[in-house]
C-alpha cells in the first residue's frame, strides 16, 4: 500500500511539471506569434508587452505551485481519503 502512495504522489507530480512545460511552450509560442504581429502590423507601438505580462503573471504563478508550494489535496482528495479511512477503521 506504501509503494502505492508513493508511486501516485510521484505520478501527480510528474503530471503537474508536464502541465507546466505544456503551459509555458505554449506561452512562449503565442507571445513569439504576437510578437510577430505586432513588428508586421504596427512596429511604432510595441502592445505585445501587455499580454506577454498578463500571462507572465500567470504562468509566473504556476510555475511557484508546481515547484514551490507544498502539494495540496482538492477538496474531492480529501473526501476521498476522510472515506478511506472510515472504511479501513469499520473493517478492523
Amino acid at each position: 500500500m506504501k509503494n502505492q502512495e508513493v508511486y501516485q504522489n510521484a505520478r501527480k507530480k510528474v503530471e503537474a511539471k508536464l502541465r507546466f512545460r505544456t503551459h509555458l511552450s505554449v506561452y512562449v509560442g503565442v507571445m513569439l506569434l504576437l510578437f510577430t504581429i505586432n513588428m508586421i502590423n504596427t512596429p511604432e507601438y510595441m502592445w505585445f508587452k501587455w499580454p506577454l505580462m498578463g500571462w507572465g503573471i500567470g504562468v509566473l504563478i504556476h510555475a511557484f505551485q508546481v515547484f514551490f508550494l507544498p502539494k495540496q489535496l482538492t477538496a474531492t482528495e480529501e473526501m476521498v481519503m476522510k472515506q478511506v479511512e472510515k472504511d479501513t477503521a469499520e473493517n478492523m
